[in-house]
C-alpha cells in the first residue's frame, strides 16, 4: 500500500504552496488516477485544485476567450461561445474519449494528459519516459499506434489528446502561475518533442499550474474546419491520425489564411508553418490540398507496423481540407440538437 497525502486547495496560493513541496495537482483524475492505479506514476501528495475560480469561459477584450483550466471538457465544449466562434475546438473535443469522462476531464488536465503507449503503461518493461535511461521498448515492438514524425531514438510515444490538435491550430496560448509568478506560453511551445529527455511532456516548470487558456480571435474559421479523427472504433478511442483544418476563403474561391495540425503521429501536436502558407493564395482545391499533405508530412518515417500513418495522414490532411472548404464536416451538435 502507496500512501498519499491528499490537500484540497481553497485558493490558488495555497496550490503552489503544496506544490512547490512537490505535490501533484489533480482536477479530474481521468488520467492521473489511471496512472496511479497502474504504479506508472506513485506521487506522494496530491492537491485538489476544483475549488479554485479557474472555470469560467469568458471573452477577452481583444475578441478572444478565456477557457479557465478546471472548467470540464464537457462545459467547454457546448458552451455556446465556443460553439459559435470556435467550432473547430467543439469538434476536436466531442470526437475525444466518452461522454462520461468528458463530464469529468479539466481543460488544463487535458493539455496535461501523458501517452497511451502500452509500454509506457506497462511497469514490467523498459520506458525511457517512465523511467529515464533504462530504454524504448516500443522500438522494435509493437508499434501500430506510435510516431512517424518527431521522434527520438529515445522514444517514438505520441500525444493522446484531441483537443490539443484543436487548440494547436487556434494558436492558443497558455497561461501558467507559480510562486515565482505568471508566464504564458504559446501552445506551440507548450508540449515538446522528446529528443534526449522523454519524460518531459511539456515545458512547464515544477510547480507551475495552468489557470486558463487564451484563445485569439478566429471568426475567419468559423465557417471553414473539419476535425477528423480516422481510429479502429468510432467511439472511445484514441486518434491513429487526426486532423484539425480550418480555412478562411474569400468570395472568389482563394484561401485568405489556413491553419493545419495533426494528431497521432508525434509526441505534440504537429504543424507544418510552410503547408499552410502553401494554401494561401490558391483556390481552395484538391491539387493544393494534396501539395500542403505532402509537405506537412515531409520527414515522416515509420517503425514498420505503423508505416500505413504516413500516407493514410496525406490522404486525411487532403479530405479533411476539402470537408473545410466544402464546410461539410460538422459534428459540433449535442444530441439534444438533433431531437429537435
Amino acid at each position: 500500500m502507496n500512501p498519499i497525502t491528499y490537500f484540497r486547495a481553497a485558493d490558488a496560493d495555497q496550490a503552489l504552496a503544496h506544490a512547490a513541496g512537490g505535490a501533484r495537482f489533480i482536477a479530474g483524475g481521468t488520467n492521473l488516477i489511471d496512472l496511479m492505479k497502474e504504479f506508472v506514476m506513485r506521487p506522494a501528495a496530491l492537491v485538489d485544485i476544483n475549488g479554485l475560480p479557474a472555470d469560467a469561459i469568458a471573452p477577452t477584450a481583444a475578441g478572444g476567450l478565456l477557457l479557465g483550466a478546471t472548467a470540464r471538457n464537457a462545459d467547454t465544449a457546448y458552451h455556446p461561445l465556443v460553439r459559435a466562434q470556435y467550432p473547430l475546438l467543439t469538434a476536436a473535443i466531442l470526437a475525444g474519449a466518452s461522454p462520461q469522462i468528458r463530464n469529468m476531464a479539466s481543460n488544463g488536465g487535458n493539455l496535461l494528459q501523458r501517452t497511451r503507449c502500452h509500454y509506457f503503461y506497462d511497469v514490467a518493461t523498459p520506458c525511457n519516459k517512465r523511467l529515464p535511461g533504462s530504454g524504448c521498448a516500443a522500438i522494435g515492438g509493437l508499434t501500430r499506434q506510435h510516431a512517424v514524425l518527431g521522434a527520438s531514438p529515445q522514444c517514438i510515444a505520441v500525444h493522446p489528446s484531441d483537443m490539443c490538435v484543436a487548440l494547436a491550430a487556434l494558436d492558443a496560448v497558455v497561461h501558467v502561475r507559480s510562486v515565482a509568478g505568471e508566464r504564458q506560453i504559446p501552445f506551440a511551445d507548450f508540449h515538446r518533442l522528446p529528443d534526449d529527455r522523454p519524460e518531459l511532456d511539456t515545458t512547464l516548470a515544477p510547480g507551475e499550474l495552468i489557470t486558463q487558456i487564451e484563445l485569439p480571435p478566429a471568426a475567419q474559421f468559423a465557417a471553414h474546419f473539419a476535425y477528423l479523427k480516422i481510429r479502429d472504433r468510432a467511439s472511445y478511442a484514441f486518434a491513429l491520425v487526426s486532423v484539425a483544418a480550418a480555412l478562411d476563403i474569400g468570395d472568389d474561391g482563394m484561401v485568405r489564411e489556413a491553419r493545419l495540425a495533426l494528431g497521432g503521429v508525434a509526441h505534440k501536436p504537429w504543424r507544418v508553418a510552410a503547408a499552410e502558407a502553401l494554401l494561401v493564395g490558391q483556390p481552395a482545391d484538391a491539387a493544393h490540398f494534396a501539395e500542403a499533405a505532402e509537405l506537412l508530412l515531409s520527414g515522416a518515417r515509420g517503425q514498420g507496423e505503423n508505416d500505413f500513418k504516413i500516407p493514410l495522414a496525406r490522404r486525411a490532411v487532403a479530405r479533411a481540407l476539402e470537408q473545410a472548404a466544402a464546410a461539410t464536416h460538422d459534428n459540433t451538435r449535442s444530441e439534444r440538437d438533433r431531437a429537435d
